[in-house]
This record gives structure tokens, C-alpha cells and sequence, in this order.
């Protein structure tokens, strides 16, 4: 997954480009690093999830730049 976010002029912090669901771990890496320059801040993480009992573990940091909000 990938978020880029801004702030917004009460200076709250507001995504701007996803979340969106990248092909591989590799590929959101690449992307949040382009797109680093460009927001506020940028996350990329991936969960391990169990899709046939709807849970999702915690999540794992990939790559952050800049200001990004709590994951928890």
C-alpha cells in the first residue's frame, strides 16, 4: 500500500494520492520514492493478511519520507 499526503491550511495532514495497492513490495518502494519530492510526506507498507478469515497482521514500514501520520 501507498499514501502521499499534504497539509491542508489548518495544517492537518490529508492523503493526496491513494491509499493505493501496489503490485510488489519493490514497486512501492519505487513509486513513494518519485513521489517524495513532489508531497508533504509518503508512506509505503505491507500486511500480511488471511483474506479467508478477513484479518490483517500488523503493519510493515517500507519506505517513509517527510510527514506521515500515526500507523497505528
Amino acid at each position: 500500500m501507498l499514501v502521499a499526503f499534504d497539509r491542508g491550511d489548518d495544517g492537518e495532514l490529508f492523503p493526496m494520492y491513494g491509499p493505493t495497492d501496489q503490485q510488489s513490495e519493490e514497486r512501492a518502494i519505487r513509486t513513494a520514492k518519485a513521489l517524495a519530492g513532489k508531497y508533504v510526506g509518503v508512506i509505503a507498507w505491507s500486511r500480511d493478511a488471511d483474506p479467508a478469515l478477513g484479518d490483517c497482521g500488523p503493519p510493515n514500514t517500507l519506505f517513509v519520507s517527510g510527514d506521515v501520520p500515526d500507523m497505528e
